[in-house]
């Protein structure tokens, strides 16, 4: 197979008929760790809306149980991608993911948005980092599937376009970004997380790595100290150097699911998808934090 074998083929597939072949296809094989990261970013972005932040430090799932939150999440999005909607694994992570929102006041709103990071995220860091950009087919067809989701979990207005997406996120964002500790705390043990994945003494480098990747808006939300301009130019010239060298190795002959990430740490053992998530914290779900993200 030649490196834009697998593109052509994605270019001659419908992007709203096949949407969920395409997103595997971009998301499994295409460009599986830029997704990672991209997903990442995505997720850690909603935590600077203090509402969102506010109930995921009183839950202490980003907190107390970091590994196993990052862990759950990553596995329950990734069936769906793996088995599809309509398959038995693919509509049990949904209703996981159904049973952990109902058991908390969030708000359609927050829910809105954390979907719109899933839609936005990872086209705007594989066309700043990946070995290609994202093409329209695969950009319409992320856009569907995420979509699809949204409609499972009853996510009411939903966009329709990656652009309405886009200008969702952006203009929410400027709305609702602000300071709030309980969220800088979540910021703070999602970035442990991160660096605890390497050996200790990179810590300080990887943390200040990380900060570099994210934009201003985040970091004053945070009130993180904004790395130099010059460690921010040579990190992201590093990130972007990668995916120049990605582009020229051989393409992915099989598929890079989350599960098989070094990161997923949790289930050594193996784990059932039912069993994947949060439970209910007693108390939280009448908590005056009105317009909550995901918990």
């Amino acid at each position: 197979m030649k490196r834009y074998e697998r593109l052509e083929r994605i270019r001659r597939m419908d992007p709203y008929e096949e949407s969920l072949e395409i997103y595997r296809l971009s998301a499994v094989y295409e460009f599986p760790w830029d997704f990672t990261r991209a997903l990442e970013l995505a997720l850690y972005r909603t935590y600077a809306v203090p509402s969102i932040g506010r109930l995921l430090a009183e839950t202490a799932e980003l907190t107390d149980r970091a590994q196993k939150r990052y862990d759950d999440t990553a596995l329950l999005l990734d069936t769906v991608v793996e088995h599809g909607f309509d398959a038995v694994e693919g509509r049990t992570a949904i209703r996981r993911i159904n049973q952990m929102h109902r058991s908390y006041d969030i708000g359609n709103e927050d829910m809105r948005y954390v979907l719109c990071t899933f839609v936005v995220m990872p086209k705007r860091w594989i066309d700043a980092y990946g070995w290609r950009r994202m093409s329209r087919h695969e950009v319409v067809a992320s856009t569907v599937h995420y979509r699809t989701l949204g409609r499972h979990m009853g996510i009411r207005d939903i966009p329709e376009t990656y652009e309405e997406f886009e200008s969702c996120l952006d203009a929410y964002e400027e709305t609702h970004f602000g300071w709030d500790e309980s969220a800088r705390r979540v910021s703070d043990a999602t970035l442990d997380l991160m660096t605890s994945w390497y050996p200790r003494p990179l810590a300080p480098a990887l943390r200040t790595a990380t900060l570099a990747l994210l934009d201003d808006s985040l970091l004053r939300a945070f009130r993180y100290e904004p790395p130099s301009g010059a460690t921010r130019a040579l990190v992201r010239r590093a990130v972007r150097a990668r995916g120049r060298l990605v582009r020229l190795m051989p393409p992915r002959r099989a598929p890079h699911y989350a599960r098989q990430n070094w990161e997923i740490k949790s289930y050594p053992d193996g784990y059932r998808v039912a069993e994947l998530g949060t439970r209910p914290v007693p108390g939280l779900r009448g908590c005056p934090v009105r317009h909550s993200g995901t918990a």
